[in-house]
Protein backbone atom coordinates (compact mmCIF):
# COMPACT_ATOMS: atom_id res chain seq x y z
CA UNK A 1 0.00 0.00 0.00
CA UNK A 2 2.95 2.55 0.78
CA UNK A 3 4.57 2.03 -2.48
CA UNK A 4 0.95 2.52 -4.52
CA UNK A 5 1.20 5.97 -2.65
CA UNK A 6 3.91 6.76 -3.23
CA UNK A 7 3.45 6.42 -7.11
CA UNK A 8 0.71 9.11 -7.41
CA UNK A 9 3.26 12.14 -6.16
CA UNK A 10 5.77 11.12 -8.83
CA UNK A 11 2.76 10.45 -11.23
CA UNK A 12 1.84 13.79 -10.78
CA UNK A 13 5.26 15.05 -11.03
CA UNK A 14 5.56 13.78 -14.54
CA UNK A 15 2.36 15.34 -15.56
CA UNK A 16 3.56 18.66 -14.57
CA UNK A 17 6.80 18.33 -16.08
CA UNK A 18 5.16 17.13 -19.38
CA UNK A 19 2.94 19.87 -19.56
CA UNK A 20 5.40 22.40 -19.17
CA UNK A 21 7.58 21.35 -21.80
CA UNK A 22 4.76 20.64 -23.99
CA UNK A 23 2.77 23.57 -23.28
CA UNK A 24 4.80 26.02 -25.73
CA UNK A 25 4.53 23.32 -28.36
CA UNK A 26 0.54 23.20 -27.93
CA UNK A 27 -0.12 26.45 -27.93
CA UNK A 28 1.11 27.28 -31.15
CA UNK A 29 -2.06 25.27 -32.79
CA UNK A 30 -4.98 27.84 -31.37
CA UNK A 31 -2.24 31.09 -32.26
CA UNK A 32 -1.60 30.09 -35.36
CA UNK A 33 -5.69 29.83 -36.13
CA UNK A 34 -5.83 33.42 -34.64
CA UNK A 35 -7.61 36.41 -36.22
CA UNK A 36 -5.73 39.18 -34.55
CA UNK A 37 -3.21 41.18 -36.78
CA UNK A 38 -0.08 40.40 -34.09
CA UNK A 39 0.39 37.57 -32.01
CA UNK A 40 -2.24 37.46 -28.63
CA UNK A 41 -3.24 34.94 -26.38
CA UNK A 42 -6.10 33.87 -26.33
CA UNK A 43 -6.56 34.88 -30.04
CA UNK A 44 -10.13 37.67 -29.71
CA UNK A 45 -11.07 35.38 -32.87
CA UNK A 46 -10.36 32.64 -34.84
CA UNK A 47 -9.52 32.67 -38.63
CA UNK A 48 -7.59 30.62 -41.43
CA UNK A 49 -6.21 33.78 -42.72
CA UNK A 50 -2.09 33.37 -41.58
CA UNK A 51 -2.59 29.63 -43.54
CA UNK A 52 -3.86 31.30 -46.38
CA UNK A 53 -1.21 34.05 -46.06
CA UNK A 54 1.70 31.51 -45.47
CA UNK A 55 0.11 29.44 -48.50
CA UNK A 56 0.22 32.56 -50.47
CA UNK A 57 3.69 33.89 -49.83
CA UNK A 58 5.73 32.77 -52.46
CA UNK A 59 9.47 33.65 -50.55
CA UNK A 60 8.17 30.88 -47.39
CA UNK A 61 7.27 28.46 -50.55
CA UNK A 62 10.11 28.77 -51.78
CA UNK A 63 12.37 28.38 -49.23
CA UNK A 64 10.11 25.60 -47.68
CA UNK A 65 11.15 23.50 -50.90
CA UNK A 66 15.04 24.51 -50.71
CA UNK A 67 14.68 23.09 -46.93
CA UNK A 68 13.04 20.04 -47.91
CA UNK A 69 16.05 19.27 -50.74
CA UNK A 70 18.64 20.07 -48.90
CA UNK A 71 17.64 18.06 -45.81
CA UNK A 72 17.18 15.14 -48.09
CA UNK A 73 20.00 15.60 -50.10
CA UNK A 74 22.17 16.17 -47.01
CA UNK A 75 20.31 13.19 -45.11
CA UNK A 76 21.17 10.66 -47.89
CA UNK A 77 24.93 12.02 -48.27
CA UNK A 78 25.28 11.70 -44.36
CA UNK A 79 24.10 8.14 -44.48
CA UNK A 80 26.55 7.14 -47.39
CA UNK A 81 29.32 8.28 -46.09
CA UNK A 82 28.84 7.37 -41.95
CA UNK A 83 27.84 3.26 -43.22
CA UNK A 84 31.22 2.66 -43.73
CA UNK A 85 32.77 4.95 -41.63
CA UNK A 86 30.95 3.29 -38.76
CA UNK A 87 32.04 0.15 -40.08
CA UNK A 88 35.51 0.96 -40.33
CA UNK A 89 35.57 2.65 -36.75
CA UNK A 90 33.68 0.07 -34.96
CA UNK A 91 34.92 -3.40 -36.70
CA UNK A 92 38.43 -2.47 -37.60
CA UNK A 93 41.57 -2.37 -35.01
CA UNK A 94 44.14 0.41 -36.19
CA UNK A 95 46.41 3.25 -34.15
CA UNK A 96 44.08 6.54 -33.78
CA UNK A 97 41.09 4.91 -33.92
CA UNK A 98 39.34 6.46 -31.11
CA UNK A 99 41.50 9.62 -31.81
CA UNK A 100 39.90 9.73 -35.60
CA UNK A 101 36.11 8.83 -33.76
CA UNK A 102 36.10 11.81 -31.91
CA UNK A 103 37.71 13.88 -34.68
CA UNK A 104 34.43 13.32 -36.63
CA UNK A 105 32.20 14.03 -33.49
CA UNK A 106 34.00 17.17 -32.48
CA UNK A 107 31.36 19.09 -34.25
CA UNK A 108 29.19 18.22 -31.45
CA UNK A 109 30.70 19.80 -28.70
CA UNK A 110 31.63 23.03 -30.30
CA UNK A 111 29.51 26.01 -29.99
CA UNK A 112 26.88 26.35 -33.26
CA UNK A 113 27.89 30.01 -33.53
CA UNK A 114 31.30 29.44 -33.45
CA UNK A 115 31.24 26.30 -35.82
CA UNK A 116 29.27 28.75 -37.88
CA UNK A 117 31.55 31.14 -37.89
CA UNK A 118 34.74 29.20 -38.96
CA UNK A 119 32.70 27.39 -42.15
CA UNK A 120 31.65 31.35 -43.49
CA UNK A 121 35.80 31.61 -43.10
CA UNK A 122 36.63 28.76 -45.00
CA UNK A 123 33.32 29.20 -47.48
CA UNK A 124 34.39 32.52 -48.29
CA UNK A 125 37.68 31.41 -49.75
CA UNK A 126 36.01 28.49 -52.09
CA UNK A 127 33.24 30.93 -52.81
CA UNK A 128 30.16 28.40 -51.32
CA UNK A 129 28.69 31.65 -49.57
CA UNK A 130 24.79 31.42 -51.09
CA UNK A 131 25.16 28.47 -52.65
CA UNK A 132 23.14 25.02 -52.45
CA UNK A 133 26.70 22.70 -52.59
CA UNK A 134 27.81 25.61 -49.64
CA UNK A 135 24.30 24.63 -47.99
CA UNK A 136 25.05 21.03 -48.13
CA UNK A 137 28.90 21.03 -47.22
CA UNK A 138 27.94 23.00 -43.90
CA UNK A 139 24.47 20.91 -43.13
CA UNK A 140 26.83 17.43 -43.52
CA UNK A 141 29.52 19.08 -40.28
CA UNK A 142 26.82 18.99 -38.38
CA UNK A 143 24.63 15.77 -39.27
CA UNK A 144 27.55 13.37 -39.77
CA UNK A 145 28.42 13.25 -36.09
CA UNK A 146 24.64 12.29 -35.78
CA UNK A 147 24.59 9.71 -38.20
CA UNK A 148 28.48 7.95 -37.04
CA UNK A 149 27.64 7.98 -33.20
CA UNK A 150 24.03 5.85 -33.96
CA UNK A 151 25.22 3.69 -36.77
CA UNK A 152 28.74 2.98 -34.42
CA UNK A 153 26.18 2.38 -31.70
CA UNK A 154 24.19 -0.27 -34.12
CA UNK A 155 27.23 -1.87 -35.25
CA UNK A 156 28.63 -2.70 -31.65
CA UNK A 157 25.48 -4.22 -30.31
CA UNK A 158 24.74 -6.03 -33.57
CA UNK A 159 25.27 -10.07 -33.21
CA UNK A 160 28.06 -10.41 -36.01
CA UNK A 161 27.17 -14.82 -35.91
CA UNK A 162 25.73 -14.20 -39.22
CA UNK A 163 28.70 -12.06 -41.10
CA UNK A 164 30.96 -15.07 -39.49
CA UNK A 165 28.63 -17.97 -40.76
CA UNK A 166 28.83 -15.86 -44.44
CA UNK A 167 32.38 -15.59 -44.65
CA UNK A 168 32.78 -19.47 -43.64
CA UNK A 169 30.72 -20.32 -46.65
CA UNK A 170 32.72 -18.64 -48.86
CA UNK A 171 31.29 -15.06 -48.95
CA UNK A 172 33.21 -11.98 -49.81
CA UNK A 173 33.59 -9.18 -47.65
CA UNK A 174 32.14 -6.85 -49.97
CA UNK A 175 29.24 -9.43 -50.22
CA UNK A 176 29.04 -9.94 -46.69
CA UNK A 177 28.91 -6.60 -46.27
CA UNK A 178 26.00 -5.44 -48.53
CA UNK A 179 24.04 -9.01 -48.28
CA UNK A 180 24.31 -9.64 -44.11
CA UNK A 181 25.69 -6.62 -42.50
CA UNK A 182 23.52 -3.51 -44.24
CA UNK A 183 20.32 -5.50 -43.56
CA UNK A 184 21.08 -6.12 -40.14
CA UNK A 185 21.57 -2.48 -39.33
CA UNK A 186 18.50 -0.76 -41.14
CA UNK A 187 17.16 -0.03 -38.20
CA UNK A 188 20.29 2.00 -37.31
CA UNK A 189 20.30 3.56 -40.83
CA UNK A 190 16.65 4.90 -40.91
CA UNK A 191 17.04 6.07 -36.92
CA UNK A 192 19.92 8.10 -38.48
CA UNK A 193 18.27 8.89 -41.48
CA UNK A 194 15.53 10.63 -39.64
CA UNK A 195 17.96 12.45 -37.19
CA UNK A 196 20.08 13.83 -39.88
CA UNK A 197 16.63 14.79 -41.85
CA UNK A 198 15.17 16.71 -38.57
CA UNK A 199 18.57 18.30 -37.93
CA UNK A 200 19.40 19.99 -41.48
CA UNK A 201 15.52 20.58 -42.37
CA UNK A 202 15.65 22.64 -38.40
CA UNK A 203 19.51 24.02 -38.61
CA UNK A 204 19.36 27.86 -38.59
CA UNK A 205 22.18 29.17 -36.98
CA UNK A 206 25.10 27.89 -39.48
CA UNK A 207 22.86 28.46 -42.25
CA UNK A 208 22.06 32.51 -41.18
CA UNK A 209 25.93 32.34 -41.95
CA UNK A 210 25.54 31.06 -45.32
CA UNK A 211 22.05 32.20 -47.12
CA UNK A 212 21.86 35.31 -49.08
CA UNK A 213 19.49 37.23 -51.52
CA UNK A 214 19.80 34.08 -53.78
CA UNK A 215 18.85 31.15 -51.43
CA UNK A 216 17.43 30.60 -47.98
CA UNK A 217 15.78 28.15 -46.10
CA UNK A 218 12.72 28.03 -43.99
CA UNK A 219 13.97 28.06 -40.63
CA UNK A 220 16.47 31.50 -41.86
CA UNK A 221 13.12 32.98 -43.75
CA UNK A 222 10.73 32.70 -40.54
CA UNK A 223 14.12 34.19 -38.35
CA UNK A 224 13.88 37.22 -40.29
CA UNK A 225 10.23 37.44 -40.61
CA UNK A 226 9.81 37.19 -36.84
CA UNK A 227 12.78 39.96 -36.85
CA UNK A 228 10.45 42.37 -38.65
CA UNK A 229 7.33 41.66 -37.52
CA UNK A 230 5.28 39.62 -35.12
CA UNK A 231 2.12 37.73 -36.57
CA UNK A 232 0.22 34.32 -36.43
CA UNK A 233 1.59 33.69 -39.70
CA UNK A 234 5.00 32.57 -38.05
CA UNK A 235 2.17 30.23 -35.73
CA UNK A 236 0.84 28.84 -38.98
CA UNK A 237 4.43 27.84 -40.11
CA UNK A 238 5.37 26.35 -36.58
CA UNK A 239 2.44 24.30 -36.37
CA UNK A 240 3.13 22.14 -39.92
CA UNK A 241 6.38 21.71 -38.87
CA UNK A 242 5.67 20.59 -35.60
CA UNK A 243 3.02 18.00 -37.57
CA UNK A 244 6.06 18.12 -40.28
CA UNK A 245 8.38 16.37 -37.42
CA UNK A 246 5.22 13.95 -36.47
CA UNK A 247 4.97 12.76 -39.66
CA UNK A 248 8.83 11.53 -39.67
CA UNK A 249 8.60 10.16 -36.46
CA UNK A 250 5.31 8.17 -37.19
CA UNK A 251 7.01 6.91 -40.54
CA UNK A 252 9.81 5.56 -38.42
CA UNK A 253 7.38 3.74 -35.93
CA UNK A 254 5.46 2.49 -39.17
CA UNK A 255 8.87 1.11 -40.57
CA UNK A 256 10.17 -1.01 -37.48
CA UNK A 257 9.30 1.02 -34.23
CA UNK A 258 11.24 3.19 -32.63
CA UNK A 259 12.00 0.86 -30.00
CA UNK A 260 14.31 -1.18 -32.86
CA UNK A 261 15.11 2.15 -34.74
CA UNK A 262 16.72 4.45 -32.21
CA UNK A 263 17.48 1.67 -29.25
CA UNK A 264 18.93 -1.31 -31.23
Amino acid sequence: MEIHKTTWPMRILVFVLFAYLLAPVLLVFPLSFSGDQVLRFPPTFWSTRWYEALFANSQMLKAFWTSLSLAAIVTALSIVIAVPAAYVMTRLKFLGRDLLFNLFTAPLLLPTIVLGLAILIVFASFGLLATMQGLVFAHLVVTLPYALRVLAVSLSTQDRACEEAARTLGAKPLTVFFRVTVPMLTPGIVAAAALCFLVSFDEVVITLFLTGPRISTLPVELYNYVYNQADPLVAAASALLILLTLGVIMVVERAMGLGKAFVK
